[in-house]
């Protein structure tokens, strides 16, 4: 049976004027507030993103690599971005595919989330080819040593964060904060850490309660404690995304800067080898399972 593999991610606009569409697209139909809006742009200028996305060429080099890892083709499929999730679903089937594998670059499952990917991949693929989606890798023995081989031996207090969801998850018995926490505590332990905490990044502005605690009060809570150094490790994340090199490298940097503390973050997987061969086990581990009778 021929296989191929959808691997999906957030999306990013490919150029500044993209920006707009891109967050209308975010969203989905509810209204921008100019100001979001402006500052989002602020933001992608800032960061020298004018007519090409480096976060968009990680994503490309992360989806080459796999398919040359696996042998396999593999297509990707942005939420909120082009190539749509529909348009890879639809490249997987006209090649041929009768098993799509449904992986998505975000280890840890919730339903505001990783769910979304699920049901546009499912209705894209409109029960054309068998699906065996990934609902969450977070415990992954090969992503844990990858993170933990980057802070193993810090001399500073490792900081583990994840992009911040709505604090309703929880009441709704959402599995997200729990995973984000196992896995903090088994790199935690693969990397022998004695000091490490964890708080959340990248809030949204909507109106409600977030969970918590938010990386820039996590910083002052650190220096009244007396941390001096830090080490940041966004276990939430793969890539540098903005969430990355705008809410850690520009924000918590400043923070980290006016507080008098040294802030360093590890080095994102993206596309190195080891984790390429980690989301290649993950795949193969998927096809491998007996299709349901």
């Amino acid at each position: 049976m021929k296989s191929a593999v959808v691997l999906m991610a957030y999306g990013s606009p490919e150029r500044l004027a993209d920006v707009p569409a891109y967050y209308a697209d975010i969203r989905g139909g509810r209204p921008v507030a100019p100001e979001h809006l402006a500052d989002l742009v602020e933001r992608y200028r800032r960061l020298l993103i004018e007519d090409s996305s480096p976060l968009n060429a990680i994503t490309e080099q992360t989806r080459a690599a796999l398919e040359g890892e696996l042998g396999l083709p593999v297509f990707t499929g942005m939420k909120h971005w082009t190539p749509r999730i529909a348009d890879a679903a639809e490249a997987a089937v006209s090649s041929g595919a009768e098993q799509i594998v449904g992986l998505v670059l975000a280890p840890h499952y919730s339903a505001l989330s990783i769910a979304g990917y699920r049901e546009q991949l499912e209705r894209a693929l409109a029960g054309r080819a068998e699906l065996r989606f990934v609902e969450s890798w977070h415990d992954e023995p090969g992503f844990v040593e990858l993170l933990a081989a980057r802070v193993r031996g810090a001399d500073a207090h490792v900081v583990f964060t994840a992009h911040s969801l709505p604090a309703r998850i929880i009441e709704a018995g959402d599995p997200y904060r729990d995973q984000l926490l196992e896995t903090s505590l088994l790199v935690a332990g693969a990397a022998g850490l004695s000091a490490w905490s964890f708080s959340f990044q990248s809030e949204s502005p909507t109106g409600e309660p977030w969970l918590g605690p938010d990386i820039l009060d996590h910083l002052e809570s650190l220096h009244r404690q007396g941390v001096e150094s830090v080490l940041v490790c966004p276990v939430g994340f793969v890539s540098d995304h903005l969430e990355i090199r705008w809410d850690i490298d520009v924000e918590a940097q400043e923070k980290a800067a006016e507080l008098g503390l040294r802030l360093e973050r590890i080095e994102m997987p993206n596309a190195d080898p080891g984790f390429v061969k980690t989301l290649a086990g993950i795949v193969e581990r998927a096809l491998s399972v007996p299709s349901p009778a």
